[in-house]
């Protein structure tokens, strides 16, 4: 198994920890729990660090390197913290070639973390995703729920001063 260590400092409760193992005492002897234990997780804690990952092998008896691999080949599935508003960069074919590399470098520069990041307050993180489906307005980024296309780079800092006072 590869080291795949969070670089964002584990925050977790003991009332979340209590939750978790609680919902693992539950579904323990279900076949296929570790899908289950894995989404609850992830609602619980906002996201799947190896102290979480450790939880539910133990919680389920399964062997740790089990829980990574599902936990790393499924896309819903996040190792690293997400802030309260998620950038996402669409860098399908059509956003890609109208610039939105030099978008998400901007993105980067403006809410200070790099892509795959979170901010240290949790309020923003940034991805690069892949195409989005939007591809009349491209380049186009997401924050949330929100989708904001035809983008140039200068238009980055005022789309992000709107969330930040939020």
């Amino acid at each position: 198994m590869p080291n795949r260590i969070s670089k964002t400092p584990f925050k977790g409760t003991p009332e979340q920890e209590a939750k978790l193992m609680g919902l693992l005492a539950e579904i323990k002897t279900t076949k296929g729990a570790l899908m289950t234990a894995l989404q609850q997780a992830q609602g619980i804690y906002g996201y799947l660090p190896i102290e979480v990952q450790k939880m539910v092998a133990e919680g389920l008896d399964l062997r740790l390197e089990e829980v990574y691999g599902v936990a790393t080949f499924y896309s819903q599935f996040s190792l690293e913290p997400k802030g309260k508003y998620k950038i996402s960069v669409c860098m399908g074919t059509a956003c890609y070639v109208k610039n939105a590399g030099d978008i998400l470098n901007k993105l980067s520069e403006v809410v200070g973390i790099p892509p795959a990041g979170c901010t240290d307050d949790g309020k923003f993180s940034l991805e690069a995703c892949r195409c989005i489906g939007a591809c009349g307005l491209a380049p186009v980024i997401t924050i949330n729920e929100d989708v904001y296309g035809r983008l140039n780079v200068e238009d980055v800092p005022g789309i992000i001063e709107k969330y930040k006072d939020l």
